[in-house]
């Protein structure tokens, strides 16, 4: 199975802290608004999803969504979400804990593209 969206330990270990303090979490890969192209995370409901809006898959059990737009662009690579020092998104919950999550990508393989082209 390939994943279009994972992320390191640490954004795990962070996302955990982050739903006992919030409750259930959604991610929304930014389109570079605000807070550049960060992925911004909310909690669960604060983030009114569009018919736009592509579910890529979940990283410690939630759900990350992307718009078509920018899903387009990126439909190549896998996302891999990261955590680093920082402020975070002004908007997003990790900004009060000293992070900010942080997208890194890789061009999926050739092999990955056709099981990707098969299986979804």
């Amino acid at each position: 199975m390939v994943e279009r969206v994972t992320a390191t330990d640490a954004t795990i270990e962070l996302l955990e802290k982050l739903k006992t303090k919030h409750g259930p979490l959604i991610f929304h890969q930014s389109g570079g608004c605000c807070d550049g192209s960060s992925p911004m995370c909310y909690p669960e409901g604060d983030l009114i999803l569009g018919t736009q809006d592509v579910h890529l898959g979940s990283i410690g059990e939630t759900p990350f969504y992307i718009n078509k737009k920018q899903y387009d662009y990126w439909k190549h690579t896998q996302l891999i979400i990261d955590v680093v020092d920082g402020r975070g998104g002004m908007f997003s919950v990790e900004g009060v804990e000293g992070k900010r999550f942080l997208t890194r990508s890789r061009a999926f393989s050739e092999d990955e593209r056709e099981w990707l082209q098969t299986h979804t």
